[in-house]
């Protein structure tokens, strides 16, 4: 598909997401450390409260997932996540 899409827009060869890679998480808690940085990265970015950045998941999270499983994740530091953010 990505290759006739290039073809349409004649650009051979393109990278789109070419800082995107598939990451292996072997921990529960790798997991859910990773959604929370998720759900809190536009507050880092944007200085916004997540759950009113019409971009983001984090409104849909905290309204609609169970409670329980919302603290959870929620509650995970995100200061030492390893993810590459070069915004």
């Amino acid at each position: 598909m990505s290759i006739h899409l290039n073809e349409l827009d004649d650009a051979p060869g393109r990278m789109v997401w070419y800082r995107c890679w598939d990451t292996h998480i072997t921990h529960e808690k790798s997991y859910l450390a990773r959604l929370a940085y998720v759900h809190k990265n536009p507050a880092k970015h944007l200085d916004v409260e997540p759950e009113n950045y019409p971009f983001c998941s984090a409104h849909w999270f905290m309204t609609l997932a169970d409670r329980s499983f919302y603290e959870t994740v929620m509650s995970f530091k995100v200061d030492r996540v390893n993810v590459i953010d070069d915004f």
